[in-house]
């Protein structure tokens, strides 16, 4: 499966996202901000976690129906791991 720019882009906002705030712990930053930006932080990896799954779906869905097999399997292992994701 090959990822698309904007999944690879999302990520690497989000590592630099953590640099900051180990950045605003070792300056002794107050913690609202910390959480607010780990908040940040946790809702662009959740966001990263829904187009992957959803584009790997996309794509194995398409493969099933191509070998005319059923697609349920593969729609109850993406609901499996967004479930597990949270």
């Amino acid at each position: 499966m090959e990822y698309d720019d904007a999944i690879k882009n999302r990520l690497k906002r989000a590592e630099g996202q953590i640099r900051g705030v180990l950045n605003m712990i070792e300056k002794g930053q107050d913690c609202r901000d910390i959480v607010t930006q780990l908040s940040a932080i946790r809702t662009a990896v959740d966001r990263s976690i829904g187009l992957v799954i959803g584009a790997n779906l996309k794509s194995c869905i398409e493969e099933q129906l191509e070998a005319g097999e059923d697609p349920s399997d593969v729609i109850q292992e993406a609901v499996e791991l967004l479930v597990k994701s949270r």
